[in-house]
């Protein structure tokens, strides 16, 4: 059987019997969608590229070792290691903020003109702080899809094609994003100050 043709489990089997070429399938199968996860959680080009190789050099190591749960399925494994190192990225970067939301960076976003720029500054970050608070209190599957829309500019069928999902799902998703955010602007407001 050709090497495209296969499964991922025959491929991770052929794997485990010394075919080399079946985890380069599995890579070539799964190599953008993982760095598109791992790019819109860091945000940081470098970063990502360290930890998407990280994450194919920890599933080798642990395919070779027999550590892989075949009751799932292989891109939602490699996914998951992926997750938990940008964990571990953001933990280890926790005492070194970052200044940016994006990649792209103008300096006259840090100059004040004007007293009241300082102060509408101040008000925009802010906003951002209590928008990122917001969505660190959806679900998962919520928070990614609002940041790849909303920080990433993505089209509902890029979204859908990047997570191997139905375009439907995607924009249920995204519905019940809202609607838990607006409970949450609800909340926030009625019974605690906005930091």
């Amino acid at each position: 059987m050709r090497i495209q043709l296969m499964s991922d489990r025959q491929l991770v089997e052929a794997y485990h019997n010394g075919k080399e070429a079946a985890f380069n399938e599995l890579l070539k199968r799964y190599k953008s969608r993982v760095f598109g996860k791992i790019m819109m959680l860091v945000r940081n080009r470098a970063a990502a590229e360290d930890i998407f190789q990280d994450t194919f050099v920890r599933a080798i190591h642990a395919l070779k070792e027999g550590n892989y749960n075949e009751e799932g399925k292989f891109s939602a494994w490699v996914m998951r290691i992926a997750h938990n190192l940008c964990i571990d990225y953001f933990r280890h970067v926790k005492k070194m903020p970052m200044t940016r939301e994006r990649d792209e960076y103008n300096p006259f976003d840090y100059i004040s003109t004007e007293e009241k720029n300082s102060e509408e500054s101040q008000v925009k970050a802010e906003v951002r702080q209590d928008t990122k608070k917001l969505l660190n209190q959806l679900p998962d599957e919520q928070k990614e899809i609002v940041m790849m829309r909303l920080y990433y500019d993505m089209s509902f069928k890029e979204i859908a094609d990047q997570l191997d999902i139905s375009i439907n799902t995607a924009l249920g998703r995204m519905r019940y994003a809202l609607i838990n955010l607006r409970k949450l602007i609800e909340k926030h407001q009625m019974e605690m100050p906005m930091l």
